[in-house]
């Protein structure tokens, strides 16, 4: 049976990638400057104009996919020789994954012959972008939805995402850190160390003080947590700051050893939490 795979746009994944690989990617919303923008992996909204606008003062805010969305993009598999599997964002920081589960209650009460598969990914960004990587290389190697689904939720937990912030103030506007916390870290040049847990929430776990210490930091954590390096590729997702993190790509390449390094922007729905400078690393661990 064929395996149709979707996710969200927060899995940050390149748009050419999840085209090449027919990855149907439903968008959350932001509204920037009083207008709805779909997040569509950079194409009518570019990351490059979405930090731009932040950085000149804007404050974005963002919405969830909608039960009907969900409930649409289903339906066109109903009643035909296709499985779905849905990788969703962390079910911890946004709505969109129960959306889909009351859109497929809703159509399993239309006694609709389906099969679907819902997964709570508990990440974000490339986190989420590499699980979604993992379905689909097993899908190329004629891996079949029990195998996929199984492995899936056996690794969710083992995504590590280390991650430094350049202004803490976009994390106060979204409820991670104190008013005192933001005003202290930007004086003091603080740059707090944060990971999405096993719950798929976003912690603070360290703080070291600035941007050179931060980037070296997500490295050490990286070498202290990654298992069969050589064997993976690492994702890293930025806020629009590519340039800052040529080194951190160099060192996994060659300090770390890892297999390849991918990278991409962090689309406008986490940015707009995350903020400008941001800088983020996923890998395989033992655990979180």
């Amino acid at each position: 049976m064929k395996i149709v795979l979707m996710t969200d746009s927060c899995c940050d994944l390149p748009y050419s990638y999840v085209k090449e690989n027919n990855i149907i990617v439903l968008p959350l919303t932001v509204n920037l400057q009083g207008e709805n923008r779909e997040d569509d992996l950079g194409r009518s909204l570019t990351y490059k104009d979405f930090y731009n606008a932040v950085r000149s003062g804007e404050m974005p805010t963002t919405s969830q996919v909608n039960e009907y969305t969900y409930e649409e993009n289903f339906k066109r598999y109903a009643d035909t020789e296709t499985s779905i599997i849905y990788i969703g964002f962390s079910s911890a920081l946004s709505g969109s994954v129960n959306s889909a589960r009351l859109a497929l209650k809703e159509i399993q009460q239309q006694n609709l012959d389906f099969d679907i598969t819902i997964i709570d990914s508990k990440s974000a960004s490339l986190g989420q972008g590499l699980l979604v990587y993992y379905a689909c290389e097993f899908i190329k190697q004629g891996k079949d939805k029990e195998f996929v689904v199984n492995w899936i939720e056996t690794n969710k937990l083992k995504i590590n995402h280390w991650f430094t912030v350049e202004d803490l103030n976009h994390l106060y506007r979204g409820g991670r850190v104190s008013k005192t916390a933001a005003t202290l870290g930007s004086l003091l040049s603080i740059k707090p160390i944060l990971q999405v847990d096993v719950e798929g929430r976003l912690i603070p776990v360290s703080k070291v003080k600035g941007r050179k210490k931060s980037l070296r930091e997500l490295l050490d954590r990286v070498k202290k947590n990654i298992v069969n390096p050589q064997a993976q590729v690492v994702f890293i997702s930025h806020g629009d700051c590519e340039e800052d993190i040529e080194e951190l790509k160099k060192q996994l390449l060659e300090e770390v050893g890892v297999k390849d390094v991918v990278v991409n922007c962090i689309g406008p729905v986490v940015g707009t939490h995350a903020g400008p400078g941001t800088v983020a690393v996923f890998f395989q661990g033992e655990k979180r």
